[in-house]
This record gives C-alpha cells, structure tokens and sequence, in this order.
C-alpha cells in the first residue's frame, strides 16, 4: 500500500503531475487571448445589479503598441470615458497577477496564517493525540466517522452557509486520514464534498437565498422541501462515494490496536480545547459580528501565539514551526491571484459581460425543460469567470430570471436551476479560491481531486437534471 499521505488513482497516470500554476497561468492566457477575439460590451447596472436588456457592444481600440504595454490607469480611465475598450496587452496580463493577489490580500493572509498555527499544532503533537483518542473511542470504524463528520461539515454549510469556517478543519481530517491509513485526498474529501453537498442544496443559506429569492419575487427560504429532499440525496450519494473510494483503491484501516491511544497530557489537553473553543468563537464572530478575513486573519494570528505558548514548545521552536506551516500554503496564495487574474483580465478587456451576454441568447426561450437544463448549464459556465456565489447571483438572476419566465419556468425552478449549476461547478472548477484553499491545505492538487471525484461529479449531473425535469414537471 502507498504511505498514507500519497494517492494512486486506479488508472495508470503520467508521472509528471501537471503544476497547478501553470494550469491557471494557462488559463489566464486564454482569457487575454478571448479579449482580442470577442467583442467588448457591458450591461448597466444598477448597484451591482445588471440591468436586462441594456447590453451593448463597445468599439474596441487594437493597437500594436496596446498588445505590448499599457497606458495605465489613466488611459484605461480614457476608454471607459469615450465609451471604449481595449484587449488585455502582455503588460496588462503579466501585471494581473500581483493584482489578483492584492485583491485578495486579506484572504491570502488568512490561508498562510492558518497554516502556520497548524504547523505549531502538529510540531506539539497535539492533533495526532487527539485522534488517536478519537480512534480508540470509534474503534478505527470508519463507517460511523465518515457519514458523521459529512453530515456535521454539510449541515453547517446548508443551513447558515459556512465554507471558509472549514479550512480549519482540513489539516485535521487529513491527519484522521493518515492515521487510519488513508491518503490525504480522502480526508480532504470527507470535508470538501460534505461542504459541496450543502452548498448545492442551500435549504436555509443567506449568502444565496436572500438575494436570489426576492429578486424574483418569491417568500424567502420558501420551496424548501425539494432542497431538502435534493439534500439528503446528495449527501447520501456522497457519502456512499467516499466508502467506494476507500474500497475501489484497496485502502483499508491500519491495523493497529485501538487500546494504543494513551492519556492526553494537560498541555495537550489545554491546546485542543482552546481550538475547539476558537473555532466556536470563529463560527459566531463569522456570522453575528460580521467578520471578513482581515479580522479573521487577526484572530487565527492570535490562536496561533495562545496555542504556540500553551505547548511549551519555547519562542524559537515555535516560530519555526509557524513559519513551516506558512510555508506548505504559499501555493495557495499563487493559486488565488492567478484565480482572480482571470476575472480582472475579463473586466479589463470588457468581455465579460459579453460571455454573460452570449450564454443567455444561446439559451433564448426554448421551453421550460432546455430553459432549465439550460440555466443550469450556463451557471456552471460562468463560474470559471465568476467563482463567487454571490456575485454570480448579482450577475445573471436578473437576466436569467426573466428568461426563465419567459419560458414557462417557475422562479423557484430558475433559483433551484442556478444553485445546482453553481454547486456542481463548485466541485472542480479550477478558477475557484474556495477549492484551491481546500486542495493547498490538504496538499492535493488539482489533477488529483479531479481525477479522484468525477465519477461522483457525472452522477451528480445525471441526478441533477433528472431532478429538474422533475422540477418542470411539478411546476415546482
């Protein structure tokens, strides 16, 4: 068997495993080359809102000395004032990178300092005891740790709409992997797909629901009950995924003896429940007093220097063990400005309305069925240029509301259309922060995780669109 942190998918790979940055650079390439090809246009927009029916094509600006630099901040302000765009230059492409990372500065602060309490965490030794005790508790019985701990992770994320609140828990479900010989991916799966499932189904999620549900006009959190029966399903398909995983692949528990796990030292003892407590705290400060990613940056700093000083590790040792953990998520900061210089490149070149634009007339009004499969569809596309949830809602529910109606669609069936696309989507599109995070801290790349989880993803598709012909069906 392969050591523990190791995967093998059962069909033969290559042995070069393709670098995540450059597929992302890859794929920023393309965008700049789309700004040359596509026409530049843009909706209005009320807030952040687009306004229907107001898309309109800009005159575009090719230039020889546009392809190799940019005239800045100042001519970009000259082209949106004569109503006019430009594609991406190779300055404009290379400079998106470091500005797709101060974008997201706050949040890539986030990831390396929660890699760095982690890595105080694992220098004490304090995780690894706390498992085993858990082990010895559950007797290795993976069959009750698994749906238990999906269940937890998907209900946290379907009913209040948590997903950042998770990273915490990565390091230590890989860990409960690899004690049970298991392989990193399969502790990062329990979390992830538990996470992905309750992000689809969203019975209760504010960050969707409030906005997507009274834009077209429906009681807020109403037509629960297909979301919670498309909950259940899911999560139980997920999960039932996850034990085929462990089987197909011959990963079995390690045999060791569940009577191993010794006593928790005190210090052990003080440094877990502070990180149960923390992550209580995180869970409320997240969502009663509003706190985005500076402030959280601020408070995992804080977790790691109380936990650093209660495992006697002294100032050096502990800092090293900091800087470590740092280290290992750096990745993920390069992941996450190359994520974001994608949307930049697309706004900078005006296109991205234009895809917007696109996706809704190849939809047209072609019936209540092919609208919904095509809703859903659409969704999954836009989210390789629009990986926030919310800001696709923003985008394309106004337009794609409407058209919906137009079709014969109920607006509940258009809302139910958008987040399935958006939750499968969610699953492997490579431009989304929330799964490059994910994939960093469990070190899992993406090519791995892609191969590992598409037979779940075509079932999924397969159920998806079973279920919103049956949407259609109901006039749900």
């Amino acid at each position: 068997m392969d050591r523990p942190g190791q995967y093998n998918a059962e069909a033969p790979i290559s042995k070069a495993t393709f670098n995540p940055a450059l597929m992302m650079l890859a794929i920023a390439l393309i965008a700049a080359v789309l700004t040359y090809i596509l026409p530049s246009g843009e909706y209005q927009r009320n807030g952040k809102m687009v306004v229907p029916g107001t898309y309109r094509v800009l005159e575009k600006e090719v230039s020889a000395h546009g392809i190799l630099t940019s005239g800045g901040e100042k001519a970009q302000a000259a082209l949106e004032a004569a109503d006019k765009a430009a594609p991406v230059g190779l300055f404009d492409f290379f400079t998106a990178v470091p500005e797709g990372i101060a974008k997201q500065a706050a949040l890539v602060i986030m990831v390396l300092f929660v890699g760095g309490m982690f890595g105080i965490l694992n220098k004490s030794g304090a995780v690894q005891a706390g498992l085993e005790r858990v082990l010895a508790l559950t007797r290795n019985n993976i069959y009750i740790l698994v749906p238990v701990l999906m269940l937890i992770f998907s209900v946290g994320t379907t009913f209040l709409g948590f997903s950042k609140e998770y990273l915490l828990m990565i390091p230590i479900m890989v860990a409960l992997a690899n004690r049970m010989g298991l392989p990193n991916i399969i502790g990062l799966s329990v979390v992830a797909l538990g996470n992905m499932v309750g992000h689809m189904a969203s019975i209760t999620n504010p960050y969707i629901l409030t906005i997507a549900q009274p834009m077209l006009g429906v009681p807020l959190f109403s037509g629960m009950w297909l979301r919670v029966v498309t909950y259940v399903v899911m999560l139980s398909v997920a999960t039932l995924f996850v034990f085929w995983r462990i089987r197909r692949n011959g990963m079995v528990c390690a045999a060791q003896s569940v009577d191993a796990a010794g006593r928790l030292s005190t210090r052990q003892v003080l440094m877990l429940l502070t990180l149960a407590v923390g992550v209580g705290f995180l869970i409320y400060a997240s969502h009663s007093l509003h706190w985005k990613a500076v402030q959280l940056s601020g408070y995992y700093l804080f977790l790691a220097l109380v936990i650093g000083a209660i495992s006697g590790l002294g100032a050096n040792t502990a800092a090293d063990a900091f800087v470590s953990g740092v280290r290992k998520m750096v990745i993920a900061a390069l992941l996450i400005g190359l994520a974001t210089a994608v949307e930049l490149i697309l706004a900078k070149g005006k296109i991205l309305d234009t895809v917007i634009y696109y996706l809704v007339e190849a939809l047209g009004t072609q019936g209540p069925y092919v609208s919904a499969y095509g809703i859903f569809g659409s969704e999954v596309l836009l989210d390789i240029v629009i990986p926030s949830a919310v800001g696709k809602v923003a985008v394309s529910m106004p337009i794609l509301g409407p058209l919906g109606e137009l079709s014969g669609l109920q607006p509940q069936t258009t809302i139910f259309a958008f987040l399935m696309g958006n939750g499968l989507s969610n699953m492997f599109v490579p431009t989304s922060a929330a799964l490059l995070i994910f994939l960093s801290a469990a070190e899992v790349t993406w090519t791995q995780w892609v191969r590992f989880v598409w037979p779940l993803i075509a079932v999924f598709t397969g159920l998806i669109l079973a279920m919103l012909t049956w949407a259609v069906y109901i006039a749900y």
